[in-house]
């Protein structure tokens, strides 16, 4: 059996699967190498025993002040990732830009600073050391994740809208499996793309605009790709704002981009240069620091709070018969589904019982709540007054289904009923917490300026606008003012 799979099935790397959890963990070793790093760098400049810098006042002043430089520096030369198509030249040549970048800043912090025991030799000899040993990690770390990608794990689903001109880049991202990329569909009027490719992808006849957004709506796509040789302007527009509507990357092949739709940003896919278009946060560094909290925090919080969640848990189990733990399936990152847990609040025939309160459904649009629903049990009223019941999704979010604060998952009979623009909230992850589940009441809210509160997280979203969130949280849990 495939190693990464028998790690999955046993739950050991189950965060792995589809999320970029493992990404930001791998990156993370990058601190660790850079701390090793600098320790021994100084041990052989300052010798007479194998102290710490941590006691060296200079020396740890300075490392205090190039740590969060180094980090900048990795995502400004893009090596503070795990690359799906980059060549080995191409990594070295950036960690080269790195070790130039590193060195300004060494040295430009020692001209100003003045350190009387920092050498000029250790300021060289760190950052000729740290882009070997980095660049080394990054070597093995991309190893790995070809044969985690390989075996199925980390993909992005791709549609592409090619023509002849697209036939060896095709071929090139079916065979390269290690890549991660996933070609769901391809839409071509090419009798060459069609002969070749139809027995393995799903080729469909490149018609109008309503074909893609069919595709969109119903399928997990978290890319579209246009390949042509040819562009065919107008068109592409649609392509974009199609896309754009729904929250999915479209990506066209630089070669043919017009000055007209040239506000997207240079992206590559093996040797071919793309211009790409998002509309969701694409703040890699944010990104990279969002997920990384999520990681963290959530494995802190299950750690701490595990005493506490023990004693809900007895208190579920005596006081109404059924499991503690509710599990729902619900709609995650771009249509994905995903097994959803919460402490359970309400009867266990409470989905039968839902059929004759339909009537009294006090939300418009596809969304069911009662304020006072006859099926939450004593215990379930305090959980969902102070939103204890969700504390198991903590699970969900180191698990990589689920982020901490973005929008919450819907059930699928939910988004079978949304309107277009409202797709878009499937963009990110869904959260445990976000700007409609603080507001005090919040069943008040009609569903329509639901969906927009969520948009404008998703529009105006930054690791700033997180912590708020996750503050406010924490004090709609202390007050009680959920409902």
């Amino acid at each position: 059996m495939n190693f990464f799979k028998l790690l999955y099935r046993f739950n050991i790397i189950r965060f792995l699967k589809k999320g970029n959890h493992a990404n930001y963990i791998f990156g993370s070793f990058d601190l660790i190498v850079l701390l090793i790093t600098y320790q021994i760098a100084y041990w052989l400049f300052n010798p007479g025993g194998f102290s710490l810098f941590f006691f060296d006042k200079e020396y740890f002043l300075l490392f205090s002040l190039i740590l969060p430089s180094w980090i900048l520096i990795l995502h400004i030369c893009n090596v503070a990732r795990i690359p799906r198509t980059s060549r080995y030249s191409r990594l070295f040549f950036e960690f080269i830009q790195f070790t130039v970048l590193s060195v300004t800043v060494l040295f430009l912090i020692q001209f100003i600073l003045k350190f009387e025991t920092v050498t000029t030799y250790f300021l060289i000899a760190l950052s000729v050391m740290s882009m070997v040993l980095l660049y080394g990690l990054r070597i093995v770390e991309f190893k790995l994740f070809k044969l985690f990608r390989a075996s199925g794990f980390n993909y992005i689903n791709l549609v592409i809208i090619a023509d002849g001109s697209s036939e060896l880049f095709i071929e090139k991202l079916l065979a390269q499996k290690e890549w991660g990329y996933r070609i769901i569909m391809i839409m071509t009027d090419s009798k060459l793309i069609k002969a070749k490719f139809a027995d393995r992808v799903k080729v469909l006849p490149e018609r109008s605009q309503f074909s893609l957004n069919n595709v969109l709506e119903f399928d997990i796509v978290d890319e579209v790709i246009y390949y042509k040789r040819k562009l065919n302007q107008p068109n592409v527009k649609q392509l974009i704002k199609s896309c754009e509507e729904v929250g999915v990357v479209f990506r066209i092949n630089s070669d043919i981009s017009p000055v007209l739709i040239s506000t997207g940003y240079a992206s590559q896919i093996w040797n071919t240069s793309f211009l790409s278009f998002v509309n969701i946060p694409d703040d890699s560094f944010g990104m990279a620091w969002k997920n990384l909290m999520d990681v963290f925090l959530s494995f802190f919080f299950i750690l701490t709070l595990s005493p506490f969640m023990l004693i809900i848990a007895s208190i579920i189990k005596i006081s109404s018969p059924g499991p503690i733990v509710f599990k729902q399936a619900r709609v995650g990152l771009r249509g994905r589904q995903f097994y959803l847990y919460k402490f359970r609040t309400m009867v266990v025939n409470a989905e039968a019982l839902r059929k004759q309160l339909e009537a009294q459904n006090e939300m418009d649009g596809p969304v069911f709540k009662i304020k006072n629903d006859p099926r939450i049990t004593g215990i379930g009223r305090i959980l969902r007054k102070t939103g204890l019941d969700e504390l198991p999704q903590l699970f969900n979010v180191l698990n990589g289904e689920m982020s901490l604060i973005g929008p919450r998952p819907p059930l699928k009979s939910e988004t079978l009923q949304y309107k277009r623009w409202q797709l878009r909230r499937l963009s990110v992850k869904p959260g445990i917490t976000c700007s409609w589940q603080i507001i005090p009441d919040r069943n008040n809210i009609d569903f329509e300026n639901w969906m927009k509160l969520d948009l404008a997280y998703i529009d105006n979203w930054s690791p700033k606008l997180d912590f708020m969130l996750l503050i406010k949280t924490i004090r709609t849990v202390m007050l009680g003012t959920g409902s």
